[in-house]
Order: structure tokens, then C-alpha cells, then sequence
């Protein structure tokens, strides 16, 4: 047996044999943890760099201010329903910030806003009286070649157009008048008027029954202007059709649509009680409730009515001006609609959304939760009994396209209704203050 000198130990050659198989056997062990300790590493590299992955590839955030608090559940929801569809689809975080600030105070936001280059992305706007000046000023994005713009219903695409561009989607396409208790006029056998005689004696049958006739809700100066929107729209509509180009160019006067006031005064004067202290949300209470049998409002607020009294049966009616049926008419009109930003920095993401609210598979539980009337060919749910009703003076040629004044025009004959209510001031100093608002919003459009 050979032995071998290991430093200073002396082994027999067969124990030296043993001895370095036996390294070599742990030296192979202790490769093969590191080699599967390797591949876990890797493996949990690999898994990390998967995960990653799967992340979003990029956050978006979109600003959305909208005029319309009293949708905030409904449109919180859908927007919900965007962000997971563009997570889904797209890999993009979109976190959308929405803002409704309360009726009255929103265009002066929406305005300042603007001005200021702190504009949102996407806003609210009436197609009538605001697209045209912020579409002159340059501030809304043309949608015509998005999908969105292909859906619209003609009549519908027309009036969110200026010439042949799209520049918003409509939520609100209405039909509206006023509104009135079916099962109260069933009561009393009546029908809704065709003339203001009618209506007065709508108004004696419904007191001798035990019924106000009207519901008054002025505390918002919007509400009272109603009156002076279906007013005028009828009779410009069936007499003096060049009556508001004619007001453009200072030629025309209200006189010439004194007649208004008598049914405003019959409205006034056969109403509820405290007008100047109830909201717009209680209005529609208080006709849930059956405290009156008619309401001067449109029927978006049809939602707040049916949340107080899901069992009352609605009915639209024109309201008349004079003895002249053909002015007696429901208004037809695309209000409350979306626009984009032409200055937004998140454009893509804004046309996504945009054309969202016209989804094909998910856009008709809005319109529907909304109570709104389709807008294009992907809205596909029944129409409600007001709708049903306000269509068939549309079919039967008894309807005008929202008149075109300017805001502050609007905005000033709210006021004066107040004040007429009130007391505080008379028809000919009415008449007299909306001449000069006409032709000093004139000479500001002219600057």
C-alpha cells in the first residue's frame, strides 16, 4: 500500500482513493444545488419580467367635466366601464377625473377655464346655443371621420354639426313641452289643449276638481325660462319666422311677441304656492306627488320624477301661445352633448372615450339608465310613454328646432321671469330690457 504525504498526514493510498471520490461526489452535489438554485433564480426572473409585462404599458389620465350632476352614479359607472375596457384592450391605465359642477355655475367654469389654458379634456356643452361660438373660438375638436359620427341619426348628426363637420356627441336628443299627470287629466276627461283657450279651460276644470294646475319651481332662473323657450319657439316658428334673424340684425323687438305673456300669466297666476323657494329637483317632487298636474320642464327630468313616484304616468304636451294651432308646438332639440378638447394633450385617449359613449354594445344601458332618446343607430331600447307622445306632434309637423339666442339673451329673460313673478317689474319693461340684451349682445358678438 502506497502512501501518499497530504501535508503533514500520512494516508494509505486506498484511503486516499476513497477520500477524493468522496470530494468529488460532494463537489457534484454541491453543483447540482447551485445549478437548480441558478434555474430558480432565473425562473423567478422570468416570472417577474412576465408579470411585468402583463402591467399596463402606459397611465393615461383624462379630465371630463360634465353639466349634469344629478347623472353622477350613472356616468361614474360607465366610466368605470371604459377604464377596464382599456385595460382590457388597449393595456392602458386610463384614470378618468370627472367633475360636475352644479347647473347654474358650469359655463362660467367651463369658460374660465378655457381662457386660462387649464381646459379638460373632454365637456359638456348645448349644441345649440354654445357649439357654434366655441367651435368659431377653437376650441372644440372635429369628430367627422371617428366612428361615433357614422351611428348619428341624420336630423341628429345636422344638429351637432356646423356645415358638414361633427364637432360633439349627443347625449340629450329631446322632444319636449311640458308635462303633465295622465291619470289627473283622466280624471277630469281632459286632453291635452291645442289652444290657450283650451288651456283655460283646462285650468277652471282642474281647480273645480280640486287640483293647482301648475307646478312653479323659479328659485333656478333656468326653470322660468322654459316658459319664454316654448313660447317663443312656437310662435316665431308659426308666424314670424324671420323674427330672430331680424333680432340679429336689430330690427325686430319683442313687442312683436307680446302674446307670450298671456300664457305665462295664466301659468303665473295658476301655480303653486312659494316658486321663488323651490329648486328644480323639488319641483319634480312635488309633481311626482301629485301636487300639481302640469310642469313647464323637459323631460330629462323625467329621472328625478320617476326616483320620487315610479308609478306616475307622464304625458308631454305643446304648450299653447295663442288660438293659432300652428303655434302650438313641441320643441325638438340635441342639448346637453360631449365635445373634445382641440387643445388636449391626451387626444387619442379623448377620441377613445368620445366614441365610447356611443359604444355599439355598451352605449344603449346608458342612454336607457339616463332616460335620454336614442341618438343613433347603436341605441337600441324602448322609448318611454312622454317620448312616444312627443313624437307624434313631430309626426304630425308640429315641432320646431331650438331657437339660436345668445347665452346672455337666455339668461336674461330667466331673470326677468323671476322679477315679472315677483312683481318687480311689468311686461313693457320686460319688453323694453330684452330689446337692449339683444342688441348689446349684438354689438359684443360684432368685437
Amino acid at each position: 500500500m502506497k502512501v501518499i504525504k497530504i501535508d503533514k498526514c500520512l494516508l494509505p493510498a486506498l484511503q486516499y482513493a476513497d477520500y477524493t471520490k468522496t470530494c468529488k461526489e460532494k463537489m457534484m452535489k454541491k453543483f447540482s444545488i447551485v445549478l437548480v438554485l441558478l434555474c430558480l433564480s432565473v425562473m423567478m426572473i422570468s416570472g417577474a419580467g412576465t408579470k411585468e409585462q402583463s402591467s399596463p404599458q402606459k397611465k393615461v389620465t383624462l379630465n371630463v367635466m360634465m353639466s349634469f350632476p344629478r347623472f353622477t352614479e350613472e356616468m361614474e359607472a360607465y366610466i368605470a366601464q371604459f377604464e377596464a375596457k382599456m385595460l382590457k384592450e388597449k393595456g392602458i391605465e386610463v384614470v378618468v377625473e370627472l367633475e360636475m359642477p352644479s347647473s347654474d355655475q358650469y359655463r362660467n367654469i367651463l369658460q374660465t377655464r378655457l381662457s386660462s389654458n387649464d381646459a379638460p379634456d373632454l365637456f359638456t356643452l348645448h349644441a345649440t346655443a354654445d357649439l357654434p361660438t366655441y367651435v368659431e373660438a377653437g376650441y372644440v375638436a372635429d369628430l367627422s371621420s371617428e366612428p361615433l359620427a357614422a351611428k348619428l341619426y341624420p336630423d341628429v348628426r345636422t344638429s351637432v354639426s356646423i356645415g358638414d363637420s361633427v364637432y360633439a356627441v349627443p347625449f340629450e336628443s329631446t322632444v319636449w313641452g311640458y308635462l303633465y299627470n295622465k291619470d289627473i287629466f283622466e280624471a277630469c276627461n281632459l286632453k291635452a289643449p291645442d289652444t290657450l283657450d283650451e288651456m283655460e279651460e283646462v285650468v277652471s276644470v282642474l281647480k273645480a276638481h280640486g287640483y293647482t294646475p301648475f307646478e312653479l319651481a323659479f328659485q333656478e332662473q333656468w326653470v322660468p325660462q322654459l316658459m319664454t323657450a316654448l313660447l317663443l319657439g312656437g310662435k316665431v316658428s308659426g308666424e314670424l319666422p324671420d323674427w330672430v334673424d331680424r333680432m340679429y340684425a336689430d330690427q325686430g323687438s319683442y313687442k312683436e311677441v307680446q302674446d307670450i305673456f298671456e300664457m305665462i300669466k295664466l301659468i303665473m297666476d295658476n301655480g303653486t304656492p312659494r316658486a321663488m323657494e323651490t329648486g328644480s329637483e323639488q319641483g319634480a317632487a312635488d309633481f311626482a306627488n301629485g301636487k300639481a298636474a302640469m310642469f313647464v320642464q323637459g323631460t330629462w327630468s323625467a329621472e328625478s320624477i320617476l326616483s320620487v313616484n315610479p308609478n306616475i304616468r307622464i304625458g308631454v304636451g305643446a304648450l299653447p301661445v295663442n288660438n293659432n294651432e300652428n303655434c302650438t308646438r313641441v320643441n325638438l332639440a340635441t342639448t346637453t352633448s360631449l365635445a373634445v378638447y382641440s387643445g388636449t394633450a391626451q387626444r387619442e385617449m379623448a377620441m377613445e372615450f368620445a366614441n365610447y359613449i356611443l359604444d355599439d354594445n355598451d352605449s344603449s344601458a346608458l342612454y336607457e339608465s339616463l332616460k335620454f332618446n336614442p341618438v343613433a343607430t347603436c341605441n337600441n331600447f324602448d322609448q318611454y310613454d312622454w317620448a312616444k307622445d312627443a313624437s307624434e306632434y313631430v309626426a304630425a309637423g308640429r315641432a320646431y328646432m331650438d331657437l339660436v339666442l345668445p347665452q346672455a339673451v337666455t339668461n336674461e329673460q330667466g331673470k326677468l321671469l323671476q322679477s315679472l313673478y315677483v312683481k318687480q317689474v311689468t311686461v313693457d319693461q320686460f319688453i323694453s330690457i330684452m330689446d337692449q340684451t339683444f342688441k348689446a349682445a349684438n354689438r359684443a358678438r360684432a368685437q
